[in-house]
C-alpha cells in the first residue's frame, strides 16, 4: 500500500511539473517575419524594400515567385547583413575579414529556369543578460532559431502569356531556450517560472502574380496565406498574413517603382514603397577569344514609411550593383532619418550560367 503511495505521489509530482511548464507562456510574441526591414535582397532594398515587379533580381523570388516565369539562367547567390558598423570606415567594411564574418550570412539561393531553392534564418536571437530590479538581480537567457527551407516555382499560359503567376513553399524548423532565474545570494540563483526548452516545426506559402503589358509591370503577392507552426508542448500559431501589390514603369535602362504593403488584420500596419533604378551597359569583344564580354553597373535608390510623416519616420535606402559575365556584386544600405553612421549594409554575391 506504502509502495502504491509512492508511486502516484511521484506521478502527482510529474503531472504538476508540467502542467506548470504548460502555464508559463512563450516568450515569443510575434511571429511577423516578411517585413521590409527584413528583406534579404540588396537589389530590392536598395530601391525602396521591396520588389514585386523587377524580375532581374536573383532573388525575386522571396517577394514575388511569379517572377522567376521570365527567369531564363541558373545562378548560385547568397547575402549577408552587416550590423553595428558606426566606428568602421566603408573601406574598410567591405574587406574580406568584415564580409566573411561568423554569422553574418542571411539567404542562400539556387535558381533554375522556373524555380529556385532557398535557405533561410529567419530568426535568429540570442541574448544572456544580467539586469536588477530594485535590489534584486535576475539573470534572463534567451536563445530563439527559426530556419526556413523553401521551393519556388513560377509558370506562365501559352494564351495569356502577359500574365504569370508563383508559389512558395515553406518548411519551417526551429527551437527555443528561455530561463529566467533570480539571485537570492553570492553563490545562488532560483529559477523563475520554469526552464523552456522546446522545438517547432511548420509550413507556410506564398502565392505571386505579374502582369507585364508594355512599358507597365504589375505584381501582387500574399505572403504566409496558410501557416503553422507546431510547438512540442504548446499550442499551435499561425504567422501573419501580409499582403502587397506594386508597379514599374520602364523605360530604356531606367525604371520606377511603386508597392504598398499591409498586414492582413484589423490593424494593418501598411508601408508605402517608391523606387529608382538606372541601368549603365556596355560590352567589349575580348582579344584573347573574340567572346563578347558584358558588364553592367546598376545605381538603385528609395523610400518606404508607413506616412511619411517627417525624415524620422522615413527609411532612405540606396545600393548599387557591378556584373561582368556570369558574376555579380550587390549592395544596399538603409537608414532612418538620413542618419549614415546607423546604416545597416547588405551584400551579396552571386554568379550565373547562361
Amino acid at each position: 500500500m506504502t509502495k502504491n503511495k509512492t508511486f502516484l505521489t511521484i506521478l502527482l509530482c510529474l503531472g504538476i511539473t508540467g502542467i506548470l511548464a504548460q502555464v508559463q507562456p512563450l516568450p515569443v510574441q510575434s511571429y511577423d517575419y516578411h517585413i521590409p526591414a527584413n528583406n534579404i535582397s540588396p537589389i530590392t532594398l536598395g530601391m525602396g524594400g521591396i520588389n514585386l515587379t523587377h524580375s532581374t533580381d536573383i532573388l525575386a523570388s522571396y517577394d514575388n515567385p511569379a517572377l522567376l516565369a521570365n527567369n531564363s539562367t541558373t545562378a548560385f547567390a547568397t547575402t549577408f547583413r552587416l550590423k553595428n558598423t558606426e566606428d568602421m570606415l566603408f573601406s574598410e567594411i567591405i574587406q574580406a575579414s568584415n564580409l566573411l564574418k561568423d554569422k553574418q550570412f542571411m539567404y542562400y539561393t539556387l535558381v533554375t529556369k522556373n524555380a529556385a531553392w532557398s535557405y533561410h534564418p529567419v530568426a535568429s536571437t540570442h541574448i544572456s543578460r544580467l539586469y536588477n530590479i530594485y535590489d534584486t538581480q535576475y539573470s534572463e537567457y534567451y536563445d530563439y532559431q527559426l530556419d526556413k527551407l523553401q521551393l519556388s516555382i513560377a509558370a506562365k499560359d501559352e494564351k495569356y502569356t502577359k500574365l504569370a503567376g508563383g508559389l512558395n513553399i515553406k518548411y519551417l524548423t526551429g527551437r527555443l531556450v528561455y530561463l529566467k532565474q533570480r539571485r537570492i545570494s553570492s553563490n545562488s540563483w532560483v529559477t523563475e517560472g520554469a526552464l523552456i526548452d522546446d522545438k517547432v516545426k511548420g509550413i507556410s506559402g506564398d502565392i505571386g502574380f505579374s502582369w507585364v503589358e508594355d512599358k507597365y509591370t504589375w505584381g501582387a503577392c500574399l505572403y504566409d496565406v496558410l501557416s503553422r507552426l507546431w510547438w512540442e508542448n504548446y499550442d499551435s500559431k499561425s504567422l501573419q498574413r501580409r499582403a502587397a501589390i506594386g508597379f514599374q514603369y520602364n523605360v530604356p535602362n531606367l525604371a520606377l517603382l511603386a508597392s504598398i504593403q499591409s498586414k492582413v488584420s484589423n490593424s494593418p500596419e501598411t508601408t508605402y514603397h517608391f523606387g529608382l533604378v538606372r541601368n549603365f551597359s556596355w560590352k567589349r569583344e575580348s582579344a584573347e577569344n573574340n567572346k563578347t564580354i558584358e558588364q553592367n553597373l546598376v545605381i538603385r535608390t528609395g523610400l518606404f514609411s508607413k506616412d511619411f510623416n517627417g525624415t524620422e519616420n522615413i527609411n532612405y535606402t540606396l545600393g548599387s550593383g557591378y556584373n561582368y559575365n556570369m558574376f555579380r556584386v550587390d549592395f544596399a544600405l538603409t537608414n532612418v532619418g538620413m542618419r549614415l553612421k546607423d546604416s545597416q549594409y547588405l551584400f551579396s554575391v552571386g554568379i550565373g550560367i547562361q
